[in-house]
């Protein structure tokens, strides 16, 4: 099956290709060029009309949307979230776990694992963002605090054993953690620093150890204090850790956001939503474990207030990134798609538009409304047109 995307202005790592076009076969990227695109027989042609092709985004931080959770662990919920991020341009995601009992933590990682791969009509499930047990109570956010413990084998080993886990928080202050550290750098597994109130000298030993990943940055950990850079000191000073950033206006000013671009820019800030299952969904009360979350004007926080994770969609993050920063979008988009396959060694297939990688895209508008969504070289949504 050929696909050729034509009259596109397409955003690639060498630059700015106008009036573009590219062909995908069998899934991946085949080719591109400049002015009329050639015409394969039987291939389907996608008029772009100038819209700007990006490629698709990468989620390595999301619980849920749409209704569902990944503590549901239940595939066919995994499936609709993964409909529901295609919708917003994301073509690949880690499902989050929150911090919940060894029992449901075990039961999502097999629903993770049943359902790993290419899902019906929506994005591809990567694995798992293993987001806890293994925090620090002091900054335990929205995660359930009473299921917070430290990392042992007995727990942990089979849980990598299941070979779906990519990506893995925790607080990296206790040494009863830091065999898991070095254990998942061993594996192949990205380790990142999370919901910690680390010294300094404590994330610097860790990052030693293997840790190259910051956690939703600025969120769950102390304040920079030039006396005491603490954690956040250790990973915006550090040439190895790439900064996670939840760009929706609530959990980070759009100042720090800024600051935070000049730092890590372009290679080392990736954008994620942190999504909760209300995302997409209107205003409400919303279950979260035994608890409840209510999201209001799309904020959503426990009763005493403490946010809980986002409703947050990628492309809404990477607008809200490019005005906080006043970069265009050929300036930031490798935020949302290269840097977090980087991050998680899936950069050799995915998160940019070169030949041979797969043909994972997306089509948005001027204001970064998606308007098609491509997984594989095959439309999986297209924004209906106006009557």
């Amino acid at each position: 099956m050929s696909l050729v995307i034509k009259n596109a202005r397409i955003i690639t790592p060498a630059g700015v290709q106008s009036r573009g076009w590219l062909l995908c076969q069998q899934g991946r990227i085949a080719a591109r060029g400049s002015g009329d695109a050639p015409t394969p027989d039987g291939a389907t042609v996608l008029e772009a009309a100038g819209q700007t092709l990006l490629p698709g985004f990468v989620d390595v931080h999301v619980h849920g949307g749409d209704g569902v959770d990944t503590m549901d662990a239940d595939p066919a919920a995994l499936a609709t979230m993964a409909r529901f991020f295609a919708r917003h341009g994301v073509t690949s995601f880690l499902a989050t776990t929150w911090t919940d009992t060894p029992a449901r933590t075990t039961a999502a990682l097999a629903a993770i694992r049943q359902a790993q791969g290419r899902q019906p009509g929506g994005a591809t499930l990567l694995g798992a963002h293993l987001e806890g047990p293994y925090l620090n109570p002091a900054k335990g956010g929205a995660q359930n605090l009473s299921q917070i413990r430290r990392a042992t084998r007995a727990e942990a080993l089979p849980w990598l054993d299941t070979g779906v886990i990519k990506l893995l928080s925790l607080a990296p202050e206790y040494e009863e953690n830091h065999w898991l550290i070095v254990e998942c750098r061993t594996r192949g597994i990205t380790v990142s620093a999370a919901h910690t109130d680390a010294t300094f000298e404590q994330a610097r030993q860790a990052i030693d150890l293997g840790i190259t990943h910051a956690t939703h940055t600025f969120n769950a950990m102390p304040p920079l204090h030039h006396r005491d850079p603490g954690v956040l000191g250790a990973v915006l000073g550090s040439a190895v850790v790439r900064c996670e950033l939840i760009a929706d206006n609530v959990h980070v000013h759009p100042g720090s956001m800024a600051i935070l671009w000049r730092l890590k820019r372009p290679n080392q800030l990736i954008l994620i939503t942190d999504a909760i299952r209300a995302a997409g969904q209107p205003d409400g009360v919303y279950p979260v474990d035994e608890r409840q979350v209510t999201v209001q004007d799309g904020s959503a926080r426990l009763p005493d207030g403490t946010l809980a994770g986002s409703t947050l969609t990628m492309e809404r993050a990477l607008w809200h990134l490019m005005q906080a920063t006043g970069e265009p979008l050929e300036n930031v988009w490798q935020c949302a798609s290269l840097n977090p396959a980087k991050a998680i060694h899936v950069a050799n297939q995915k998160g940019s538009i070169e030949i041979g990688k797969d043909a994972d895209l997306v089509l948005v508008d001027d204001g970064l409304a998606v308007q098609t969504t491509i997984i594989g070289g095959e439309v999986v949504y297209q924004k209906a047109a106006r009557p």
